[in-house]
């Protein structure tokens, strides 16, 4: 999947990394589950990455530190990311579920390209305004959001100009 990104470097500091792991830590203790050197090497390689990442993707990406670690176990470690707050869902056009994760991360949206399945991330105040307000309006602490647009860009609008003519 093409991707286009605001922030094209991620860099997670120390302190963040441990910040993110106590987090993990006390969630995987809550659902009474161990703390595993596996789980913390696809924690670490998660949030080193700037993409959108299928289960796939991040099981290739955790294979080349160790090898031993299984398909299953990337897939149900993304999914205690999720209920943790550290990574969210985002499913595209393509129907494939994707991660990002979330860790002291900015608010952010996606414009997504459904010729080309490319997507573009943008900031928007008047969005997150918007969350506060509805949220007040309805008597919820909000906590976060989702928020896509869907179109064709330009490189696709482009190509499909070069045909008709």
């Amino acid at each position: 999947m093409l991707q286009k990104r605001i922030d094209d470097h991620i860099s997670i500091s120390r302190e963040s990394l441990r910040e993110a792991q106590d987090r993990f830590h006390q969630h995987l203790k809550r659902v009474g589950l161990k703390q595993t050197e596996q789980r913390d090497t696809i924690l670490l390689t998660f949030l080193e990455t700037h993409e959108h990442l299928s289960t796939e993707q991040l099981h290739q990406l955790v294979r080349k530190r160790d090898p031993r670690i299984g398909f299953t176990t990337v897939y149900r470690t993304l999914k205690l990311l999720a209920e943790c707050g550290l990574a969210s869902e985002v499913a595209f056009h393509d129907g494939i579920a994707r991660y990002e994760h979330q860790h002291n991360r900015r608010s952010h949206h996606h414009m997504v390209c459904t010729d080309c399945g490319g997507s573009v991330e943008f900031f928007s105040p008047e969005v997150d305004r918007l969350e506060q307000e509805i949220g007040r309006k309805h008597h919820y602490e909000t906590t976060r959001h989702t928020f896509q647009i869907y179109g064709v860009c330009e490189d696709c609008r482009r190509k499909t100009s070069r045909r008709i003519v």
